[in-house]
């Protein structure tokens, strides 16, 4: 019987590991991540076993997959924790519920909602620099649908300028969309206002395109 290749295995781990860890920071596919992992390493020590000399490249290649994984999960999980982010693993890409949230009307960053943005650039331009990032705008039902789009669309145009200029993503791989009042991805779709509805005011970021290679050197 053929064996499966250890160093394909291993490319495509490394591919999916930022999926992965994302997902298990939304409480889902950790199992899944464990399985594949300990797959990897059992295979390992079956070829060491054998007597097979383990190529140097595939044994420094799992390493530095270890190290990163183990500091990829932890600056996902304390994001999660410090700042009550949510994540959602979507078909083809994967969605961050961050708590950025806009004044009745108004397109302008709040003060207090800059460090989680800050947070949320610091792990995805050290870990997976090449990302296509979608910045989503939102906003509750006070107004028109047509004034709506135009007020979601500065908001999620403010945030993608903040990622630009002071995250440090490539202008050309953020982008921004509005869904305005979209019913559909309405929070809590009663409330609307000065003084209610300001999770729905909101921006989410989704990173559609996973990029096949880790930035070098950082892991």
């Amino acid at each position: 019987m053929m064996e499966t290749p250890v160093k394909p295995r291993l490319t495509t781990a490394l591919i999916l590991v930022f999926a992965v860890f994302a997902t298990a920071c939304a409480h889902v596919g950790q199992e899944e991540f464990d399985a594949e992992i300990a797959a990897l390493r059992s295979e390992l020590n079956e070829r060491g076993q054998r007597g097979q000399e383990m190529d140097r490249g595939t044994a420094a290649q799992m390493a530095a997959l270890s190290a990163r994984l183990d500091r990829l999960g932890s600056a996902l999980t304390d994001l999660e924790v410090d700042f009550d982010v949510t994540v959602e693993r979507l078909e083809t890409a994967i969605r961050f519920d961050v708590p950025v949230y806009f004044d009745f009307d108004q397109d302008n960053l709040r003060p207090q909602d800059l460090p989680v943005l800050a947070r949320f650039g610091d792990v995805v331009t050290a870990y997976y620099p090449d990302v296509l990032l979608t910045v989503e705008g939102f906003t509750d039902r006070a107004g028109s649908p047509e004034y709506n789009i135009d007020l979601g669309q500065r908001r999620a145009e403010a945030v993608r300028l903040y990622l630009v200029e002071t995250a440090g993503f490539s202008r050309d791989r953020v982008r921004a969309v509005s869904y305005g009042e979209a019913p559909e991805r309405l929070v809590f779709p009663d409330l609307a206002g000065h003084d209610k509805g300001i999770e729905n005011r909101r921006v989410a970021l989704v990173i559609e395109h996973l990029g096949t290679t880790p930035a070098s050197g950082r892991y």
